[in-house]
């Protein structure tokens, strides 16, 4: 097993840096600069109008090596993120890059991570129940408001639950961040996509389990439905759901942009959203690398789970390093 983990943290490290170099050739590739945007949205009072001072300019310049080559920007940006120097971004001179995301960054990770645990157990428990209840009113009814929630979309589920929650019963904030009430609605809001589309994942799972040769011996020796479920079928079902775990969590790292907008949570998909509109080349720089490191640490995590639901995994995967 620990060769296994030395042989993945070695692709998690090229992968990490094939991403930092595709994130800085597409960085450098789009058009305009952050100079440019800033004259056009006025986002620096110092460059509101379209003269900007000499002095202003050549402080960016020296500070984010804008002269230099692009190697040696890009050798800054890896080195800056590697020894969490992150230095200032462009956008907030006055703020230090590592303080921004210290303040943004958890609430964002909160939001995607909660939604994830509650959305599996969720998934977990409609999955059993409709596998259980298969061809019955019960497994029809549950996959029915399982597709209905894969189909409507997060930002529509959100303005839902604020008018129903926040202003008509009035019972939940609808905006800002000042305590663990503002976190329900915007999980339930990226809770309901994920549980219409993991509850499948369980249900499809478990039947196929539980028409396997080994639970019909279960019946023969004597077992009822939850010994064959919870005693055998239920673990190797969890396989299937824990593969989509990883791909699941990335998907809402990256989609809270909207959430947070609706709900007026100062997270980090806000400033990565301003960061890639204004060319804020050194904050686009640590987002995405921050968030690439996040999701292959979450799927290390789900593939050792993995292994520790499935001992064939254990033995082959961990003994030939794969």
């Amino acid at each position: 097993m620990f060769m296994y983990i030395i042989k993945r943290l070695f692709y998690m490290a090229l992968a990490f840096l094939l991403v930092s170099i595709v994130t800085f050739g597409l960085m450098k590739a789009a058009p305009g600069t952050f100079l440019i945007n800033t004259q056009m949205l006025g986002g620096v009072q110092a460059a509101t109008d379209l003269n900007i001072p000499p002095q202003l300019m050549n402080s960016f310049i020296k500070e984010f090596h804008l002269n230099s080559p692009w190697y040696v920007q890009y050798w800054f940006y890896l080195k800056g993120f590697v020894t969490l120097h992150f230095g200032y971004s462009i956008e907030y001179p006055s703020l230090p890059t590592m303080s921004l995301i210290k303040r943004t960054f958890p609430l964002t990770l909160g939001l995607a991570f909660s939604a994830t645990v509650v959305g599996t157990i969720v998934s977990i428990v409609l999955g059993v129940i409709a596998a259980v209840k298969e061809h019955t009113w019960v497994d029809s009814t549950t996959m029915f408001i399982a597709t209905l929630g894969t189909a409507i979309p997060s930002y529509v589920t959100a303005i839902v639950l604020m008018l129903v929650f926040g202003v008509w019963w009035r019972i939940l904030p609808i905006l800002g961040f000042q305590g663990i009430q503002h976190y329900i609605l915007p999980v339930a809001a990226l809770v309901i996509p994920v549980v219409g589309s993991m509850s499948r994942y369980m249900r499809n799972s478990l039947i196929e389990s539980l028409h396997s040769d080994y639970i019909v011996s279960v019946y023969a020796k004597g077992g009822g439905m939850r010994q064959a479920v919870f005693g055998h079928a239920l673990r190797n079902s969890l396989l299937p759901l824990i593969t989509v775990v990883g791909p699941q969590l990335a998907g809402l790292l990256m989609g809270t942009v909207i959430i947070e907008n609706l709900f007026g949570l100062p997270g980090m998909g806000q400033v990565f959203a301003n960061a890639a509109q204004q060319k804020d080349y050194p904050l686009i720089m640590v987002s995405t690398l921050l968030y690439a490191v996040v999701i292959m640490v979450m799927n290390l995590l789900v593939d050792l789970t993995y292994g520790g639901l499935d001992p064939r995994i254990r033995k082959i995967g961990y003994v030939q390093g794969r």
